[in-house]
């Protein structure tokens, strides 16, 4: 059997140990952005592109709502996503705003899997009874659904029940006062690869933005976060598969991705590596923070943010430089071996991914300057 070996050099170029690198989320952040720490740049769409996103994993179904999207000029706002207590069978009777017996819900920063309209759902109890969108009945084997409300950047509301299938979501969307209802489908075959399939109530389509979840590491985007409560910020989230460390407190130089684990949390990066200082007028970046990501192909990256253009550009700047990448050894089955550039070979017999004292176990690096050597 083969042994997957880390090594800072054994297959990817040179020139990708160490370089400075400028991804953009447009003026204003509305552009989307999905970056391959190997391969670069995926692809870049306007953020207004998608309004719903279904998960098209076989055994989830965590529905996006792109509460990101703000609006134009004076009094505009931004997207907003209610939880009613009206269900499907009563979406005749939910014809006015009630924004009093209703609940602001969101997506969850730290799990795809955790989608606005997932809100509620009790997956972790053993009848399994709750997806958040609607409530099984294992009498009837049917979902019976929770209407949802969408608020839109001018004001407007649109109501919304969705049942998805094993195979498709359908779902029902209209005017709050029930004008223009649509029913629409979207088939999780015409996504396949993908983490998301996506809608757009601007298009009445589906529409597909994202590159195959096998194809990108880190989306670049505005996206929704709680500081304390819920605000648009930009900044960087992680794919499914893809984990991270902050490292605080340690020169950047000297930091040490191997002493610590790394976190699945998809906000591991997020968007505090920056603050605004009103004083002064411009973007500051914490001194001595360093991240580390492991890719799709469990190869280790180095990255330092550096620079954030604003509102002006939307781009960010970071150093990023390859630490360990994976090669494959037929000979030593059962161990691990741990490259460090310019340093020796290490052999660490049993120990593999998943193994509690890995450096590739995930997990967060704490306390601040824990990641020293």
């Amino acid at each position: 059997m083969k042994l997957a070996t880390l090594s800072a050099s054994a297959l990817l170029p040179v020139a990708l140990l160490a370089q400075s690198v400028t991804v953009t989320t447009g003026p204003g952040s509305t552009i989307q952005t999905y970056y391959s720490l190997e391969q670069g740049e995926q692809s870049s769409i306007p953020l207004a592109d998608w309004d719903l996103a279904f998960e098209i994993n076989a055994f989830n179904s965590s529905i996006l709502v792109n509460t990101a999207l703000t609006g134009e000029g004076p009094g505009a706002g931004r997207v907003k996503v209610y939880e009613t207590n009206v269900t499907m069978e009563d979406w005749d009777l939910l014809t006015v705003p009630d924004l009093d017996n209703w609940i602001e819900i969101q997506n969850s920063e730290v799990y795809w899997s955790a989608g606005a309209l997932t809100h509620g759902n009790d997956l972790e109890d053993p009848l399994r009874l709750s997806v958040g969108w609607g409530t099984y009945n294992p009498v009837t084997h049917t979902i019976i659904g929770t209407d949802h409300v969408i608020e839109d950047t001018e004001g407007g509301y649109k109501k919304l029940g969705s049942i998805p299938g094993e195979r498709h979501y359908s779902f029902t969307y209209a005017g709050i006062d029930g004008s223009d209802q649509q029913e629409a489908t979207l088939l999780k075959s015409a996504f396949s690869g993908k983490n998301f399939g996506y809608y757009s109530f601007a298009t009445g389509g589906t529409v597909d933005p994202e590159p195959l979840a096998t194809n990108w590491d880190l989306l670049f985007t505005k996206y929704i976060s709680m500081v304390p409560t819920a605000y648009p910020v930009t900044g960087v989230l992680q794919n499914k598969e893809v984990s991270a460390m902050q490292v605080d407190g340690v020169p950047t130089s000297e930091a040490m991705w191997n002493s610590a684990d790394l976190d699945t949390a998809i906000n591991v990066i997020g968007s505090d590596w920056k603050s605004y200082n009103m004083s002064a007028m411009q973007y500051e970046y914490v001194q001595d923070r360093t991240y580390f990501v492991q890719d799709r192909s469990s190869n280790i990256w180095k990255l330092v943010f550096t620079g954030y253009g604003g509102g002006t550009t939307g781009d960010i700047t970071f150093n990023q430089e390859l630490v360990s990448s994976v090669s494959v050894d037929e000979d030593a089955y059962g161990q691990l071996a741990v490259y460090q550039p310019g340093g020796e070979r290490s052999i660490e017999p049993g120990l593999g991914r998943g193994d509690a004292r890995s450096p590739i176990h995930p997990g967060r690096c704490r306390p601040a300057g824990a990641c020293r050597w």
